[in-house]
């Protein structure tokens, strides 16, 4: 039974490892508790990531449905939906956007969907057909958060939403969690934790998107570049999927696999930041990158590729350097420069976790929230219309 507070519904395709289910995670975390109530609606499966949510009175739904666009999954969300009573959904990204019909249906007061990061295929943004999907489905929704401020131009302008209809927030970072270590702590388990090394790293999933094969090739050019850095520099690449093999192969083939470690998935990623000389995303698409931001609180210089929200989180020449996407060269070049340059790097991350504490609080992601919820239930409830 309710308790009087209102229950936010939060849609998404998936509710596993990753920087968008992270993100929910931290909002349901640090939500003042009396606000308002959670539930979690994963269209496919919930995995033990959930076990992140530290609060006991969320709920969890995986409706298991399967590839494509399946109206079956309709009726299912409008029964759920009648049967909870929220007085928000909040749909994520492209794949949880259909959920905003039956939501609508439901007469569910405020419809929120936020835009987290590029679709899978169209890392540009110029898919007329995923444009012309998200303009079919506006009607539905009443108001979009974009995580940058790169997405949310792409939903003013090639989508044509209304700019009084979108707010861009950015996501906060637990800066008690990551925050920098006094010097560089050992990785519980790596094999490069004796003085002298300098460690270049990534974390996350190896899809794709992310692009970790053209680090690979990056560190295989850095070395061949300077044969010099053989001697101290490393490679850490944590995090599990298809390009956790290839890039293995990539660095196996040029006979310097022994200088990287990938030790797949691990849970402690605070720990390897706190492991790690600077901090790598050789995306091809991003949103707003919570493993920049992690890395940035940690203290590191981030070497990211200029693509998406990343040039409004890496300062160039001052937090770190941007790269053009799928250019091993730049991106080795870049790793160079760094690798040369011990005291440089450490004051690019200095001046990062100072940024972090300045513009990326967990307070100012949650208040950005809050207040979105809060005005938008405030208008609804004063009207008696869908």
């Amino acid at each position: 039974m309710s308790d009087g507070r209102p229950l936010v519904v939060h849609v998404l395709h998936r509710f596993d490892t990753g920087g968008l289910e992270n993100g929910v995670v931290n909002l349901i975390n640090h939500m003042p508790s009396d606000a308002y109530r959670h539930a979690v609606i994963a269209l496919t499966d919930i995995t033990d990531f959930k076990n992140r949510i530290q609060r006991p009175d969320v709920q969890f739904f995986a409706l298991n449905k399967q590839p494509g666009h399946v109206l079956w999954i309709y009726p299912q969300l409008y029964r759920l939906f009648r049967q909870l009573k929220p007085a928000i959904v909040h749909t994520r990204n492209l794949a949880a956007l259909e959920a905003a019909v039956p939501a609508w249906a439901a007469r569910v007061p405020a419809r929120i969907h936020g835009e987290h990061g590029r679709d899978v295929g169209d890392f540009d943004g110029t898919n007329k057909k995923c444009q012309w999907i998200r303009r079919i489905y506006s009607p539905f929704v009443k108001h979009y958060i974009a995580l940058s401020q790169d997405l949310a131009h792409y939903l003013t302008h090639p989508v044509g939403i209304g700019a009084k209809r979108v707010t861009q927030i950015y996501n906060g970072v637990d800066a008690a969690r990551f925050h920098p270590a006094p010097e560089r702590q050992d990785i519980p388990g790596s094999p490069f934790n004796e003085a002298g090394l300098w460690l270049v790293g990534t974390a996350g999933r190896m899809q794709t998107v992310k692009d970790q094969t053209n680090l690979a090739h990056a560190f295989v050019l850095a070395i061949k570049t300077e044969p010099s850095l053989r001697e101290h520099l490393r490679l850490v690449m944590v995090g599990d999927g298809p390009l956790r093999h290839e890039s293995l192969a990539v660095l196996e083939a040029a006979s310097l696999a022994e200088l990287a470690w990938l030790p797949g998935e691990r849970n402690d990623i605070p720990d390897v930041m706190r492991g790690l000389d600077c901090f790598v995303l050789p995306s091809l698409g991003e949103g707003i990158s919570n493993t920049i931001l992690e890395a940035m609180a940690s203290g590191l210089p981030v070497i990211a590729t200029k693509v998406g929200g990343n040039p409004e989180l890496v300062q160039e020449g001052r937090t770190g350097h941007l790269v053009p996407a799928a250019d091993p060269g730049a991106l080795a070049r870049a790793i160079i420069k760094l690798a040369q340059s011990p005291e440089k790097s450490r004051a690019m991350g200095y001046a990062g976790r100072k940024r972090i504490e300045a513009q990326f609080s967990i307070t100012a992601m949650i208040d950005s929230y809050q207040q979105i919820y809060d005005r938008l239930l405030g208008r609804m409830l004063r009207s008696t219309g869908n």
